[in-house]
């Protein structure tokens, strides 16, 4: 294993010509990509900054967040509004994700993309409007806890902070998630087996994790 500093621009452009390239490769479709890590790795912020590059090497690309497809307050919030055991297990509709977003940039898939399910603060339907992503586009799924249930992606990255990092960059009114990632790294083990692996404990000096190739 090697730890590869790299600058926040040049991380930009690394990761947008890598996924440039494996989309000319990739089944017919779309491309889906998962920007994964927790708020204090700030995925939206990487995930948002890869779509005008994208579009520069000639791709169509739809940015979208997790926190557009939270389930309603009923369901996300019964065991209260601070369990860390329920925002691991049930904040995120994995389902509406797969439905409205990733099977259709799949194989197959029709492009008529939802970017947007539910609007938390109002706690009802967004009424976003569909948006066609043609062949050959990019999807840029960007949250925390992605990796490890199933979610339909052919890259995925994912953010890393050590635990110190984690808790000093976590916001005062957010420590209450901690518990969540700490079984997040032991249940999954992203850092295991994402594509990217990017250090992030200084957003202005990440690193990429990069592993030998077998023998």
């Amino acid at each position: 294993m090697r730890i590869r500093p790299i600058s926040p621009e040049r991380l930009v452009t690394e990761l947008a010509d890598r996924l440039a390239a494996q989309a000319d490769t990739a089944p017919p479709g779309r491309l889906r990509v998962g920007v994964d890590g927790p708020g204090a790795a700030r995925p939206e912020e990487l995930a948002a900054a890869l779509v005008d590059p994208l579009r520069a090497r000639g791709r169509p690309v739809l940015h979208v967040r997790a926190e557009n497809f939270l389930r309603p307050a009923s369901v996300r919030l019964e065991h209260g509004r601070r369990n860390p055991d329920a925002y691991y297990e049930g904040w995120t509709d994995e389902a509406g994700l797969r439905r409205e977003v990733l099977d259709p940039a799949g194989p197959g898939g029709s492009g008529r993309l939802l970017p947007s399910l539910w609007d938390a603060t109002a706690d009802r339907a967004s009424r976003a409007a569909y948006v066609e992503l043609p062949p050959g586009g990019v999807v840029l799924l960007s949250g925390p806890l992605l990796l490890g249930g199933g979610l339909p992606l052919d890259v995925t990255v994912h953010l890393l902070l050590s635990p110190a990092a984690l808790h000093r960059r976590t916001d005062a009114d957010e420590q209450w998630t901690l518990p969540a990632f700490d079984r997040y790294a032991a249940e999954v083990a992203p850092a295991s087996f994402a594509d990217v692996v990017v250090r992030v404990d200084d957003p202005r000096h990440p690193a990429l994790v990069e592993y030998a190739a077998p023998a």
